[in-house]
Formats: C-alpha cells, structure tokens, sequence
C-alpha cells in the first residue's frame, strides 16, 4: 500500500519561505507523477505543481510561477515543494499526490494517493 507522508507546513510572515517534503513509502517514487495541490477553507482544492516521473517536466499554477519550486529526489523516494515569497493568499492545506504514469498529471481526479495534508499559514 502505497502511503504518503508530507512534513514541512507551518506559520510563517508574508514574504518567508517554507519547503514541503512528501515521502512515498509502499513502494517508489520512481514511475510516479507526482503534484502537490491546495485548499483554503471555503474553496475547492486547486492544483498548485505537479513533476513528471523523471523530474524533466514541470507545471505550475499560473499565481505560484516564480515563487514555488517542485522538485524529486527518486532515490530517496521523495517530492519537495520549496514556496518563497509568500503571501497570505497561499493559506491553505497542502497535499501532496502521486499517480503511477510516465506523464505530467495536473488534474485533482486522476491522482490516485494522497497525503494527510499540511497547513501553511501565512500572516500579512
């Protein structure tokens, strides 16, 4: 059973940084996309990144793009989300997800697992 574990939310000031970690346990990362998505209290969850198997290939939402990093290390089984610059409308709860495809996977319905989620905080 493959089972996902982020770490790495928190509070933090408008401005600061925070980096995400997603390990993939049951199984390997490799052979997996991989997506870290969100949701603010009150809103749907929305795609935030997501990386190919391989790491060549990334997406980003378009309000991320400059400040939010996805990236793997499939030797450790594991996904980083590394977000700079934070402003408060990045508050939310952050999942990280996995889909075994060879592809780039940016829609919440076709990922398969997905971890607990971690809250991220940012105050203005």
């Amino acid at each position: 059973q493959v089972q996902l574990v982020e770490s790495g939310g928190g509070l933090v000031q408008a401005g600061g940084s925070l980096r995400f970690s997603c390990v993939v346990s049951g199984g390997t990362s490799s052979g997996y996309a991989m997506g870290w998505f969100r949701q603010a209290p009150g809103k749907e969850r929305e795609f935030v990144a997501a990386i190919s198997w391989s790491g060549a290939l990334t997406r980003y939402l378009d309000s991320v793009k400059g400040r939010f990093t996805i990236s793997r290390d499939n030797a450790k089984n594991t996904v980083y989300l590394q977000m700079n610059s934070l402003k408060p409308e990045d508050t939310a709860v952050y999942y990280c997800a996995a889909k075994p495809s060879w592809v780039l996977v940016t829609s919440t319905e076709e990922y398969v697992y997905w971890g607990q989620g971690t809250q991220v905080t940012v105050s203005s």
